[in-house]
């Protein structure tokens, strides 16, 4: 298989992100007064909001210290409290001895760690927190420490790591219109709630602090919560562009949707909340890139600075590689015990690290076995849910629905194409076009011509085009599926490699599926900047359509296998002149997909929020005669 338009996609979208980087510092070079300044910070605290949310509303927390350690100076205790019914929270508040009036406090969130709360990293900064002065609520985030959603699952290394079985949960709340780092932020929210509830804290001095995935959710829940008056994100902040340049996938918390087409930037979700006091901390060797984190430095420097508050801005870059290191400890150590009046201290020194089963809030170390329902589960109860509220639709309806779901560029007329060379074998010609759909993005047509023929610089098409879409490759389809063979022998066959797939695809097959793979990242960029992956796909496919009508097709019939299946069911919908389309080892339906708790199937086939509208079987219904299905794959593509 050609790779040379691997990179196409990542290219497409770092162009316009520098463009979209470029545009923001223009803007904030016309800041140039405190009242610039705060209208600045007001409209990104608004837009971040808008992207972080909506949230649900609160329920009882039911919390209960269910133990206690008590050490030199402090004790621990184990909390657990529902964030939502049924979701158990666990965490280990660390509290000072003898206090004799409320401390200042600190939300700690923890990185992906598997062992959460427990990490022998974040117990040190617990424990220099409190042997510093303050109150610390730590607590294990969803699939790490005693949180582990898929307990007793037989078959789970898809779900092993805690990023891969974020990832999992993540891709299915979308069939659902929902954003797995919400119920992050929520979780966090949550525990804010319980620790404001605490005599011991001074709700004027709280702060938060976290490393990677917990300096993720330091920075949003800085962004989400007014409460929080003070914020320490590590290995973080840097900037999505940076990100991107270096292919770096990020988890699918860290995608809040939209955030790039709101005109934000990392640093903007918490220079919402300037001047409350804020320290961003990264390592110099972190794959945060620190170019980024330098201009994020400066970007909220000179903000603060304008609204007079720049003894409430700190950034700390240390000399490690990733991670939340006693250097980086200190520094958010210093900076919330002088802003919260504590003084210039020395930072304390942290014990000896806990095993985790000390820590434990929960008898066994696991919430399930405790009576907390999964997140899997409570994933499928409210897909099967929504999808039982939809209304029934007239077939018409369902073009506007997908057109508006997936975000679907308007097309007009026919796009340009570059004719390739072609491939000559056993006396059939294969020609290659690449069809320009939109900027640099080309998607590559086969055309399996007649033996004899030689007319591949035409792209003339027949009154009636078969139009082939594959599951990962229009090359390897046309080598090996029966049926494309079968229609490729009665004559001309055209074949599609949409974005990312085939000829375009980023890396290798077994990479492909890997849920942090680079296909996984193109998904998450889309959804960054507004936009649908799945649905630019489908684009592909309609363009490609037009492109044949216009060279002489009066209809077309899509076949699609697996992925293809997906797109040529959507794009059904929205091109009249697709006559009919043939279905192979299309998935039966997409709440199957919400149904389990593990779905092979890439992010990218996950059409967002479909099951608020309607699923597969409405969809054939809708479609009448205009369909044929073979081969149904099972949801879980194993």
């Amino acid at each position: 298989m050609r790779q040379g338009y691997g990179h196409m996609v990542v290219d497409d979208y770092v162009r316009r992100l520098r463009t979209l980087d470029a545009r923001r510092s223009e803007r904030l070079g016309e800041i140039t007064t405190p009242a610039d300044a705060r209208a600045y910070c007001d409209e990104v605290k608004r837009r971040a909001r808008a992207c972080l949310g909506p949230l649900p509303e609160r329920t009882p927390l039911k919390a209960a210290v269910t133990g206690q350690l008590l050490r030199d100076g402090y004790r621990i205790e184990k909390v657990t409290l529902e964030s939502r019914p049924g979701v158990l929270v666990t965490a280990n508040l660390y509290a000072p001895a003898n206090l004799d009036r409320p401390a200042p406090a600190v939300l700690g969130a923890c990185g992906h760690s598997e062992e959460g709360k427990a990490a022998p990293l974040y117990q040190q900064f617990c424990q220099r927190l409190v042997k510093a002065g303050f109150v610390v609520l730590i607590y294990d985030p969803i699939n790490q420490g005693e949180r582990d959603q898929y307990h007793g699952l037989a078959n789970r290394e898809a779900v092993r790591g805690c990023v891969a079985a974020h990832n999992m949960m993540g891709k299915q709340m979308e069939l659902l219109g929902d954003w797995f780092g919400a119920w992050r932020l929520w979780d966090g929210i949550r525990c804010l709630d319980y620790l404001l509830s605490r005599p011991e804290v001074d709700a004027a001095h709280v702060g938060v602090t976290g490393n990677s995935g917990g300096g993720t959710m330091a920075t949003w829940l800085l962004a989400a919560d007014d409460r929080f008056t003070m914020g320490a994100p590590s290995c973080f902040v840097t900037t999505f562009v940076r990100n991107l340049e270096n292919e770096e996938p990020a988890d699918v918390e860290q995608y809040p949707p939209g955030a790039i087409a709101q005109g934000l930037e990392m640093v903007d979700f918490v220079l919402g909340r300037a001047p409350a006091p804020l320290i961003l901390l990264g390592q110099r060797n972190c794959f945060f890139d620190r170019r980024g984190f330098e201009q994020a430095s400066e970007e909220a420097r000179r903000i603060y600075g304008l609204l007079g508050a720049e003894n409430a801005f700190a950034s700390f870059l240390g000399s490690h590689s990733h991670g939340f290191y006693a250097d980086n400890q200190s520094a958010m150590v210093r900076f919330f015990a002088q802003q919260a009046g504590l003084g210039d201290i020395a930072v304390p020194e942290p014990d000896d690290p806990l095993p985790p089963e000390q820590l434990w809030a929960t008898p066994s170390g696991q919430v399930v076995e405790a009576g907390a329902t999964p997140i899997p589960r409570l994933i499928a109860t409210r897909a099967a849910r929504l999808l039982a509220e939809t209304q029934l639709l007239e077939p018409s309806q369902f073009a506007h629905i997908v057109d508006t779901m997936l975000a679907l560029p308007p097309r007009f007329g026919a796009p340009p194409y570059r004719v390739l060379r072609p491939e000559r074998a056993s006396g059939r010609t294969v020609g290659r076009y690449a069809i320009e759909t939109e900027r640099d993005i080309r998607a590559i047509l086969r055309r399996v011509m007649p033996a004899g023929s030689d007319a591949e610089m035409s792209l003339d098409s027949p009154p009636t085009a078969p139009l082939w879409l594959p599951h990962l490759s229009a090359e390897e389809d046309l080598a090996e599926q029966p049926l494309a063979l079968c229609l490729a022998a009665r004559g001309e066959l055209f074949a599609l490699d949409a974005r990312g797939l085939g000829e375009s695809m980023p890396d290798d097959h077994r990479s492909f599926w890997n849920a942090y793979g680079m296909d996984y990242m193109a998904h998450g960029y889309a959804t960054l900047m507004g936009e649908s992956y799945l649905g630019r796909r489908v684009y592909d496919v309609l363009r490609t359509v037009d492109l044949l009508c216009d060279r002489g097709a009066d209809s077309v019939h899509l076949y699609g296998r697996g992925q293809g299946a997906v797109l040529a069911l959507l794009a059904a919908f929205v091109k009249d002149r697709i006559a009919h389309v043939t279905l192979l080892n299309m998935p039966p339906s997409f709440l199957g997909w919400a149904e389990r708790p593990i779905v092979a199937w890439p992010a990218a086939s996950f059409p967002p929020g479909i099951l608020a509208h309607f699923d597969v079987p409405a969809c054939l219904r809708a479609l009448g005669e205009r369909v044929t299905v073979r081969d149904n794959l099972a949801p879980a593509m194993s």
